[in-house]
């Protein structure tokens, strides 16, 4: 079958010989439709991830349909699958350690992490664990299902951090991340302020619902989503006293203040990474008819041009995703 492989940093292969999965207990196998493409696929594509091996199937954000179910799928689940279209929930929690036990699956250490530490879904067909996949509704397209596992990594964001909709809101960066914070802000009847020196960018976020940044402060939730470091301090100094600030940008550079900073103004600071099982994807997968989050695509490209896909993903001002249905996207 087809599938696009890393074979070294910044090179994409697509080949037409990869060995077809191997539909194990327990698993489904997806005939995928497309894939998204975010900023921890392209660390991997610029080498700042190590991965297992090369050739290397990449992408994680992955729909398409059920065609087969494995041993011990058991028969309710399998018809309610196959022939579905499905999105992908691309973290398989171990669902039984400490963490797991507490609904906190995000945290889970034993976590299969796909196109990280278990293969990736940019492929025609790919076999996932049956828990992990989730039946869509009528209505999405394919960039609204392209963006869902990114939805619900904004979402429960947004979801953890109890903001209300009195709340005044800044959000750092306009990446997808920050695009989708500001949309589902948006529908909270939310008018976030957001910063973001890319003007292509800025435009998309104003376009769905936010205002551009005008200077002012007093903010009760700042949402961190670029993952620049510089970035954080001058947010946390807009916000408001007893504001919380959700991080949702990763970056390995110490905080830039001092417990003296969050004591004085009583800020309380919030981690949010991706999702936890299964809760957060089946709520958000519910929403994408009405949430619409393709919004924030801007390029489509077919399978044989994944390199190029992925090689401009981050000069593009939209998220970018990878049609495997149509070979001239």
């Amino acid at each position: 079958m087809k599938a696009a492989v890393l074979t070294a940093p910044e090179r994409i292969e697509t080949v037409d010989d990869w060995p077809e999965p191997a539909c194990g207990p327990g698993e489904v196998i997806v005939d995928v439709a497309g894939v998204g493409l975010c900023g921890t696929d392209l660390s991997v594509f610029h080498g700042k991830r190590a991965t297992p091996a090369t050739p290397w199937v990449v992408g994680h954000e992955g729909f398409g349909r059920v065609v087969a179910t494995g041993a011990d799928v058991p028969d309710r689940l399998a018809d309610r699958l196959v022939d579905r279209r499905v999105v992908i929930e691309p973290n398989y929690a171990c669902l039984k350690c400490a963490d797991c036990l507490t609904g906190l699956t995000s945290a889970c250490p034993h976590r299969a992490i796909v196109g990280i530490n278990a293969p990736g879904v940019l492929a025609e067909r790919v076999a996932v664990p049956a828990a992990f996949v989730h039946p869509v509704p009528e209505g999405p397209t394919g960039a609204d299902l392209a963006c869902a596992e990114p939805y619900t990594v904004a979402r429960a964001a947004v979801r953890r951090s109890g903001v209300t909709p009195g709340d005044r809101c800044l959000v750092v960066g306009a990446g997808a991340q920050g695009l989708l914070v500001c949309l589902i802000l948006a529908r909270l009847g939310i008018e976030p302020v957001v910063t973001e020196p890319h003007p292509q960018r800025l435009a998309r976020a104003v376009r769905l619902g936010a205002v551009a940044d005008d200077g002012r402060t007093g903010f009760t939730y700042v949402f961190e989503t670029s993952g620049y470091a510089p970035a954080l301090r001058p947010a946390v100094d807009r916000a408001a006293p007893g504001a919380t600030v959700v991080m949702i940008g990763l970056n390995p550079v110490h905080l830039p203040f001092t417990t003296d900073d969050v004591v004085r103004r009583q800020l309380t600071l919030t981690g949010s990474m991706i999702y936890d099982h299964p809760g957060d994807f089946t709520a958000a997968v519910a929403e994408l008819p009405e949430a619409r989050p393709g919004a924030v695509v801007e390029a489509r490209f077919p399978l044989a041009r994944a390199h190029e896909a992925f090689a401009g993903a981050a000069q593009r001002a939209g998220k970018t995703w990878i049609d495997l249905e149509n070979e001239h996207a």
